[in-house]
């Protein structure tokens, strides 16, 4: 009877920990299904990690914590904030000649971009843009070649998150 007593009281901290997850929840993109898995992950991580009753019970809540930073990084669309680190065009908004009192934007390519330091971050992927016409971004340009880098990378993320949760999400219990 105590067992049942305790598992009640549990469940009921566990739907007040879910709650804000669930109460902010939406239905239109990939970012809050990331957010409920991210959640999860990061549970699992600190009860296996805490109660360490297996052998592999540190690394496996090592694993998850990196698919928790992988998350984040998808989330928050970090790759392609890294690429533009190295870029910072000039945007001017100008009078409209064929719309009187509107704006036109016009984007300069900055001059003094570093690029070349972000591309000798990804050799690889550099050439793979180059040598491959699939890519979408503009490759005739040194900024369009770094958003096909960043696009790669964002890609590459998602596959080794998903990776890493088909091969080891068996394991993770307690």
């Amino acid at each position: 009877m105590l067992h049942k007593i305790k598992r009640f009281f549990k469940r009921i901290k566990n739907l007040a920990r879910w709650f804000p997850i669930i109460w902010n929840d939406q239905d239109w993109d990939q970012w809050y299904i990331y957010e409920i898995l991210k959640f999860k992950l990061k549970n699992q991580a600190e009860y296996i990690g805490y109660h360490d009753r297996h052998t592999l019970a540190q690394r496996d809540a090592q694993i998850m914590r990196l698919c928790i930073r992988l998350i984040d990084k998808l989330q928050n669309e970090w790759y392609s904030g890294e690429y533009q680190d190295y870029h910072q065009p000039k945007f001017n908004w100008n009078d409209s000649e064929s719309h009187p009192d509107s704006w036109e934007l016009d984007i300069e390519e900055d001059p003094n971009h570093r690029f070349d330091e972000y591309f000798r971050k990804y050799p690889r992927i550099h050439q793979q843009v180059l040598n491959d016409p699939k890519y979408i971004y503009n490759k005739d340009t040194v900024s369009g070649i770094a958003m096909n880098i960043a696009h790669i990378n964002e890609e590459r993320a998602h596959k080794l998150l998903f990776t890493i949760l088909e091969r080891n999400i068996n394991r993770w219990w307690d």
